[in-house]
This record gives structure tokens, sequence and C-alpha cells, in this order.
């Protein structure tokens, strides 16, 4: 039944005013237009290419100020792991010294990569130079990252950092991987050594996914059933699977 007496508290219309201002803000953004490190090593290669065209997610799966607020909230813990850091004694820079993020572009500009920071110094019993590259997790995903690392736990982090020592000139020490459980503070630490065959595997899959994207190849799809678990979270879901 309809309620015709509700009215709009002002609990929930400072909710409203919040989830439009994510939303607004995000639509001023420009759109990335180039293949990011961060998704090279998802499994399906025609995923990447949508999210490289920018293409348009299905209707029920566009962006929400909630989904925003999780990204945002992967800013913040960022920023918070980086403090820790320092504080422990970790000569932690994550800008250089033009002020940007330390990255990468190839491709002319069309594959790039920008890592969280680089430590050069600090307590002993590391190697430095090292690449620091943080993730905020939920208590299921940083327990499967504790359970089982992170190339068999989060195989697109573990792709990016490769990409990263790659390409970053940091592949001769190990990396720096933390994690932050958002429901406990947890954190989880690992380090990375350099894995030159899944870096090479990465580089190559982004080259070919490029060169595919400049020829107007769409390529195929991960599996030939539309219900496999990872389309049905997919955003593209729908116009991946239409009928031509």
């Amino acid at each position: 039944m309809l309620d015709f007496n509700h009215r709009t508290t002002p609990a929930e219309r400072l909710g409203e005013i919040i989830d439009q201002s994510f939303v607004h803000r995000h639509a001023g953004q420009p759109a990335r237009d180039y293949l990011g490190a961060s998704v090279v090593g998802e499994s399906c290669a025609r995923r990447i290419q949508y999210q490289y065209f920018n293409t348009p997610r299905d209707d029920d799966k566009a962006l929400t100020a909630q989904t925003l607020r999780i990204f945002a909230r992967g800013h913040i813990m960022e920023a918070a792991m980086a403090e820790w850091l320092r504080q422990a004694g970790f000569d932690l820079r994550t800008h250089n010294a033009e002020g940007g993020q330390f990255g990468f572009a190839l491709a002319g500009g069309k594959i790039k990569g920008h890592a969280d920071g680089v430590i050069v110094g600090g307590p002993e019993g590391f190697a430095y130079p090292m690449l620091w590259e943080n993730k905020a997790l939920g208590a299921k995903a940083w327990k499967e990252v504790n359970k089982h690392k992170l190339a068999v736990a989060k195989p697109v982090y573990a792709a990016q950092v490769a990409l990263y020592q790659t390409y970053l000139d940091l592949h001769q020490n190990p990396a720096l991987f933390t994690a932050i459980n958002c429901d406990t503070m947890e954190i989880y630490i690992e380090l990375v050594p350099f894995d030159t065959a899944l870096a090479q595997a990465a580089s190559d899959k982004a080259a070919n996914i490029i060169r595919a994207c400049d020829a107007g190849e769409l390529l195929p799809r991960i599996t030939s059933d539309s219900s496999w678990f990872e389309c049905q979270y997919c955003p593209w879901q729908e116009r991946c699977w239409r009928p031509s």
C-alpha cells in the first residue's frame, strides 16, 4: 500500500544530498582513455575491452552512490596505510619529483599504470627500493588473501603488481603488498617476489587487447555459458550476450 502521508525526514534528505553529490561528482570526471594496469589481470578480455571503450553499463548495474563510496574508501584506507608505514619508519614516497604518481605509459599512452608508492628506505630486513601496493578489502576477500596469498586469491592484483615492478624498474626486490580488512582493521602483509612469467603474460595480454581494440575486433568471451558466475557480476552482461 502506498503511504501518501510519508514525508522525507531531515536525515533521509541529508542521505539523498550526499548520494547526489557522489553521483554528480563522478559524472563530472573525465572518462579514462587508456587501458589501466589494474584491470589487465581480469579473466575476460572482452570485459576489459568494454572498460577500455568506456562502454555504458547495463541499466541494472550502473554505479550507485554506495559503490562510489566504496571506491572512495579505498583511497582513504590507502592514505591511512601510508601514514602507518611512515610512522613505522619506512621512507615511503607516494609522489615523484614532479608531484605526480609513480607511473608508466606504453603503446603511445594507450596502456598506463599508476602505483600507490615506492619505499626507498626503512627498517633493516627489507630490500630497497620496493614497490608498495595497498588494497582495502571486505572481510571475505581479506580472509581469502590471508589464507591463499595474493597470486592465488587475487590474480588481478598480482598482475598489477608484476606490471608495476616491470615498468617502474622495481623488479629486483620483492614488492610490499598490504591489505586492510575494512571490517576489523586487521592488516595483511606480503612480500611479493617478481614473477617474470606473469609480467610477460600480462604485458602480452595488454598489447593484444589494444591491438584488437584498434582493429575493431571484439575478443572472445571467457565462457560460452551466459550463466557463468563471472558473467553474472559483469556490468556488461546484457550487452555482451544480446543477440546480434
